[in-house]
């Protein structure tokens, strides 16, 4: 199915690409907030702030480095509810405060409610960050018109919050199992595989718009014997977190989830434990070229100068 483009108008309040920004997507009537913590008091003296809305605070994860947590809240004024949660030292984790109104103000109590507990389970689903939600939000019943209207909402809140900055939204790259048990990649996305011999390595994994989805079950090498890997820290953190865990063979990890990665090459260090060329590290599975040369020959064939009609050859 087409997807159509669509109009972000971002404004920044204070001129400054750091200070507060507003969001909105033509033809929606959400409107979206961001602001730092230390700009908390001047977000909360705007209109918006008072509205009926849905708030996320977004942080990093004291106890897994490699992500972020992100609490998700609700109320009738936002800006009531965000002044509490200054004040709470369970919720000394965020940095950043993100709020979602409606231009037109039609956003009820009931409506924020199960934006809420959807958002929860969004949050959940994308696997990009921790929810802080002590207790998940309870699904609050709407009428049938009003549900749709909100997950539409939702789905608008998907598209803009990548644009400011938050990806704990983005669904992330599936690959569902054909009949013969491979994964299919989505329409926009490339089946990838890298493989090792000597290292005892296979791993298949999902790219897509520049992030790289290794799955379930693909191996890594537990050697240690490398001198050089940046991503070192990234590696560690995910065997302290358990995604990647020993196997019965002493030198073979294997990722026992899904896990995104931000580029080819950082998920090709976490599974060779040294510095590595994802470009040419990878291949896709259904030509075996490298990564690299598929992203090549792309480019080729988009190139007018190759493409010279039988007139002009003549």
């Amino acid at each position: 199915m087409a997807t159509h483009g669509r109009t972000v108008r971002l404004f920044l309040v204070d001129g400054t690409p750091t200070g507060l920004m507003t969001a909105e997507i033509m033809n929606w009537t959400g409107h979206v907030l961001v602001s730092s913590r230390s700009r908390l008091a001047d977000a909360l003296m705007r209109e918006e702030a008072s509205r009926t809305g849905i708030y996320f605070l977004v942080g990093n994860d004291p106890d897994q480095p490699s992500r972020n947590r992100v609490y998700v809240g609700e109320g009738d004024s936002v800006a009531d509810r965000l002044r509490m949660h200054a004040k709470d030292p369970k919720k000394e984790f965020w940095s950043h405060v993100c709020l979602v109104s409606s231009k037109d103000q039609n956003l009820t109590k009931a409506h924020v409610r199960y934006l809420e507990s959807r958002l929860v389970e969004l949050v959940q689903e994308a696997d990009r960050a921790n929810i802080a939600n002590g207790n998940e939000p309870t699904p609050k019943l709407l009428p049938e018109s009003d549900v749709a209207d909100m997950e539409y909402f939702l789905s608008q809140m998907q598209v803009i919050l990548p644009v400011v900055g938050y990806d704990f939204l983005r669904p992330k790259i599936t690959a569902p199992l054909s009949e013969a048990g491979r994964p299919v990649p989505q329409p926009s996305a490339l089946e990838l595989v890298l493989s090792s011999r000597k290292h005892k390595i296979e791993a298949k994994a999902v790219e897509q718009d520049g992030e790289v989805t290794v799955l379930k079950g693909s191996t890594a090498t537990a050697k240690r014997e490398f001198v050089s890997n940046d991503y070192q820290a990234l590696r560690d953190s995910l065997i302290k977190e358990g995604r990647l865990k020993p196997t019965a063979d002493q030198e073979v990890l294997q990722f026992i989830k899904d896990v995104q990665f931000p580029s080819p090459s950082a998920a090709a260090g976490v599974i060779f434990n040294r510095n590595s060329n994802g470009r040419t590290a990878w291949k896709v599975a259904s030509t075996g070229q490298t990564l690299k040369d598929y992203q090549d020959a792309q480019l080729v064939e988009q190139d007018p100068s190759k493409h010279v009609s039988t007139v002009e050859q003549e």
